[in-house]
Order: structure tokens, then sequence, then C-alpha cells
């Protein structure tokens, strides 16, 4: 039998505060016109940035959980294709860059981790709309898609990384959960 571990409420707040985070910076992003309807910026993945210097890979996990079920429920997408494939990006970026800032090490900056993320998760989004949606047609969306998810993922890599270095919530979170590097 599994050994269940309980999360402190003091820790379950601060995921519910990034969560919070993620869930505001999602409304504001589908706010911003798209040049395509599917394109994101990714705004909602720079608490999940943060999360990886404040908390363990379970609980990033559940971050994105909560991350993935409130963008579906804002945009209108829960239960549909759209939402499967935003899933299926969100779950493969954290994973990958759960890896790569825990394995890492000093090697990798947030920058780094973010394009990674990026990376993977757009990857994921364009095998899975040609194979579920669009077929070859695919390779018109692709480009554009890895373009701006690289230029985007730089541009939350910066933030992250400026924000957790100077940030004294994360440099306290660190400290209160024992995570401080």
């Amino acid at each position: 039998m599994m050994k269940q571990t309980r999360i402190p409420s003091d820790t379950l707040n601060r995921i519910a505060l990034l969560a919070g985070l993620a869930f505001l910076l999602s409304a504001v992003e589908y706010t911003i016109p798209k040049p395509l309807p599917f394109i994101r910026l990714g705004l909602a993945n720079f608490p999940i940035l943060i999360a990886l210097t404040c908390f363990s890979p379970p609980q990033v996990l559940l971050l994105v959980v909560l991350k993935i079920l409130g963008q579906g429920l804002i945009q209108g997408t829960l239960f549909s294709y759209t939402f499967l494939l935003s899933a299926s990006g969100s779950f493969s970026s954290a994973l990958v860059m759960i890896f790569l800032y825990r394995w890492g090490g000093k090697r990798i900056s947030l920058i780094g981790v973010s394009i990674a993320g990026a990376l993977v998760s757009n990857l994921i989004q364009i095998y899975l709309a040609g194979f579920l949606i669009a077929g070859a047609a695919v390779a018109l969306i692709g480009p554009p898609f890895l373009i701006i998810g690289l230029v985007s993922s730089v541009f939350l890599g910066i933030l992250a990384q400026r924000f957790v270095q100077t940030s004294r919530w994360v440099k306290n979170v660190q400290h209160m959960d024992g995570t401080a590097e």
C-alpha cells in the first residue's frame, strides 16, 4: 500500500495563491487579440516557473493540475479537444521543467527551463493537433506556434528568474518549506 503524504495547509495556501495568479494571467491572456485563435503566450506558466523554486515535484504537479482546470473553465474549453491539447502540453512541459530544474543544477537557469518547457509543450500539441484534427496541415501552424512559444518563453523565463532572485515572498517560502538554494 502506498504511503500518503499530507501537504501542510500553509503550503496548500501558497500553491492556491500561485494557482490564483495562473487563473488571473490566463484571463488576461484570453483578452489579448491573437493572430491565430489557438496561439497563446503561456502567461499562466509564470507561476509554474516560480513554483519550481519553492515546492516539491508533486506539489508543482498539483499546481499544474489546478492551472489546467482553471484555464479550461476560464476559456470555456473544459471537455474539448482544446483542453486535451492544453493538458497534454502542460503536463509534458511540467515534467520536463521539473526534471531540468531538479537535476540540471546551476547549469540551467529558469530561462532555459522555460524554453525547454515551451518547446516540449508546443511539440506535443502540434503532434496531437496533427493526429487528432489537422493532419498534414499542422505543418502550416507549427512554425508560428514554435516561434511565438520561443519568444514568450524567453520573456517569461527572464521575468521568473528576476522575480525569484528579488522576491521576499519566494525567499520566505523557500526557507519555510526547506527548498532554499
